[in-house]
Order: C-alpha cells, then sequence, then structure tokens
C-alpha cells in the first residue's frame, strides 16, 4: 500500500512539474511565430465575448436566488436591511469570481482542449516544431496572457449582474425598500474586497486556460487516439480546472483573511 501510495505522489509531482513548466514556457515564448496581435485579439474574443450571454444569465439568477433567500432568512432576524450587504459581499469576495471562473472554464476552457486535442492528433503540433516554433507559445501564450484580462472583467460583470439580479427579487419582487439595498451595498464593499476578487479571477483565469491547454496540447499520452483521446482530454481539462478554482479559492481566502 505504501509503495502504491509512493507511486502515485511521485507520478502527481511530476505531472505538476511538466504542467509548470508547460506554462512557463508558453509565458516566455509567447511571442513565438507571426501575429501575435491577432491571436490575442481571438484570445479575448473567444474567452470573453462568447462568454458574456452565459455570464450575464448565470448572474442575473444567482443575484437572484441570493434576493429571495437573503429576504428569507434574514426577515427571521429582523435584519432585512442587511439584504444589499449580504448579496453584494457574497457576490464579490466568494460567488463572483468561483462562478465566473467556472462558466468560463466550461465554455472557453473546453473548446480550447479540444482545439488542441484535434491539433495534435492531426499533428498539426509536430507540423509547428517542424517550422522551429514554438508550439506552446504560439498555440496557448495568447490565451494565457487574454486570460487575465478577460477573467477579472468578466468577474466584474457577474457581480454587477447578480447584485441588479438581487435588487430585482429583493426590492422588485419582495417587500424590500431600494433605498435600504443599495445604500447597504454601497457601505458594504471596500477597496479590499475589490482587490481580493480580483485577484482570484486573474489566479483563476490562469489555472483554467493553463489546465486545459496541457490537457489537450498532450492529448496523446493519455493511451488512447484520435476522438477518444480528445474527448478525454476535454473531460480532464474542465475537471481539473474545476477542482483547482476551488482549491485555488480556499488557500487565497485563507491567506487574505
Amino acid at each position: 500500500m505504501s509503495e502504491y501510495l509512493g507511486k502515485l505522489t511521485l507520478q502527481g509531482v511530476s505531472a505538476l512539474g511538466r504542467w509548470a513548466v508547460f506554462s512557463v514556457r508558453a509565458l516566455r515564448e509567447v511571442r513565438s511565430g507571426q501575429a501575435l496581435g491577432t491571436r490575442l485579439v481571438r484570445a479575448l474574443f473567444e474567452q470573453g465575448v462568447r462568454c458574456v450571454p452565459v455570464i450575464a444569465v448565470v448572474a442575473a439568477f444567482t443575484g437572484m436566488v441570493l434576493g429571495l433567500q437573503g429576504h428569507y432568512v434574514l426577515s427571521r432576524f429582523g435584519a432585512t436591511g442587511m439584504l444589499g450587504t449580504l448579496v453584494s459581499l457574497s457576490l464579490c469576495r466568494e460567488l463572483g469570481p468561483v462562478l465566473a471562473a467556472l462558466m468560463i472554464a466550461g465554455q472557453a476552457g473546453t473548446a480550447l482542449s479540444a482545439e488542441l486535442g484535434i491539433q495534435r492528433s492531426t499533428e498539426q503540433i509536430d507540423a509547428i516544431e517542424l517550422m522551429d516554433v514554438s508550439p506552446e507559445g504560439f498555440l496557448v501564450g495568447a490565451r494565457l496572457v487574454g486570460a487575465f484580462f478577460v477573467f477579472p472583467v468578466l468577474t466584474a460583470f457577474f457581480v454587477l449582474i447578480g447584485v441588479a439580479g438581487g435588487w430585482l427579487s429583493g426590492c422588485v419582487l419582495m417587500p424590500h425598500d431600494s433605498n435600504s439595498y443599495w445604500g447597504a451595498v454601497h457601505e458594504a464593499i471596500r477597496g479590499k474586497d475589490i482587490r481580493e476578487c480580483l485577484l482570484k479571477a486573474a489566479v483563476f483565469g490562469f489555472l483554467t486556460t493553463a489546465l486545459c491547454a496541457y490537457q489537450g496540447f498532450y492529448a496523446h499520452r493519455s493511451g488512447e487516439a484520435g476522438a477518444r483521446a480528445v474527448g478525454l482530454a476535454t473531460v480532464r481539462g474542465i475537471v481539473l480546472s474545476s477542482i483547482a478554482i476551488l482549491a485555488a479559492d480556499y488557500l487565497i481566502t485563507a491567506v487574505l483573511l
């Protein structure tokens, strides 16, 4: 049993090291090849613009649920005036960064894993290497750079829509005073909360993009081939990135509290 656990530990450390080297190489060689600006714009569009609808829908319903549940719970203690505080801090400090990252990973992350997996199975990545161009930098670097911009922006958008959703369910659909709600939101949010929110978003963006890209880039190492390898890489990418988001959320929260 101890040998088996030791083997798993060594395999995990080895995989973590390969992923770290892959990520550093992608960032260091981001200028490899041509048309960096075009690649960056494409990354911003795929990770950002295409994810706006799902972010808006999820944020609105998240805020509305928080507004309903918050009104119900706070009314039992005669503290309905704290509804704006509950909704805004819950979204800014925890739910906003985590849910936004999970939604982007589910849409853009899986697409990235599948795209790189197909390029690997059709030997396009091998062809890029033969042209003396770094495939990590050419295919992944711009996406990692774009993630540092896209995730914080979409997270801020998520929080704003969520707070508006909380107002809609708590003040329009429920008998709560709008002025009291927005006053509580204004009083609750501090600069520290915003910095923590954006820091989490940037970290989640790096982890999600790097993990999904790594799984697709090395899809051939799964022992499968063709569509099967691409499917496994996509599943592993979203699962690992989701776990990484939740684990990083706990670590950052524990450090900054």
